[in-house]
């Protein structure tokens, strides 16, 4: 207990020697890292569907349906739409580039404090918040667009809304584009705290003196 009071000091007392201009621009720097790196893994084929950490599944009440489905002999079916679930994703995420480097830009001298005193994901957190809604609304055209062509997508919309009026089903499953929507920021995000705990485990082996000196206490 002694000991992990006494890291916590250190640790603060880490931050508060840190110049503004240092903290602001370590936490830049591991922004734009996590970023890019989680755009890269995910924005590319497969990038959702061949990562277990990710792949997009059915939507709870679906899967049920789905597993139906196979047995009817049916399950081409349903493998097409959980591969156009998860190339939707793969299509959507590098569109968030320009709004992830947009939180980065405006980042604030006091938001970069709160980020090096703050937990393992504290970047991923401070991403979260800023970009979540935005890019809701930019990720739902590209998922609609690829969804729409999968006439099991349609199906399963008519028949969750009617669940939904029934209570079987919950309004974030209600509609396969907003299901499909959530999961892609969901593991962005994810795939963004696996960066940032990288660079916080081992900053020295980022090859970068500042984010070192930053996250290196």
């Amino acid at each position: 207990m002694a000991l992990a009071g006494t890291a916590t000091l250190a640790g603060r007392a880490h931050a508060l020697a840190l110049t503004e201009s240092d903290a602001a621009g370590g936490v830049r720097e591991a922004l734009m890292r996590g970023a890019e790196a989680a755009i890269g893994l995910l924005g590319r084929k497969d990038g959702f569907l061949g990562n277990p950490k990710v792949r997009i599944p059915l939507p709870g009440y679906l899967d049920d349906a789905g597993k139906l489905l196979r047995t009817l002999g049916q399950g081409k079916r349903v493998d097409e739409l959980v591969t156009a679930m998860n190339r939707a994703a793969e299509a959507a995420v590098p569109e968030g580039r320009a709004l992830l480097v947009g939180a980065v830009r405006d980042l604030t001298v006091e938001d970069a404090l709160k980020i090096v005193r703050g937990g393992d994901t504290a970047v991923t957190q401070f991403f979260e918040r800023k970009t979540r809604a935005p890019l809701a609304e930019r990720f739902a055209p590209i998922v609609s667009a690829s969804t729409a062509r999968v006439d099991l997508a349609k199906k399963y919309n008519r028949v969750a809304a009617k669940a939904q009026g029934l209570g079987l089903v919950g309004k974030e499953d209600a509609n396969i584009e907003g299901y499909v929507t959530r999961k892609a920021l969901d593991g962005l995000y994810l795939m963004i705290g696996e960066q940032e705990r990288k660079i916080r485990a081992d900053p020295i082996g980022t090859g970068s003196a500042l984010l070192k000196r930053v996250f290196g206490g």
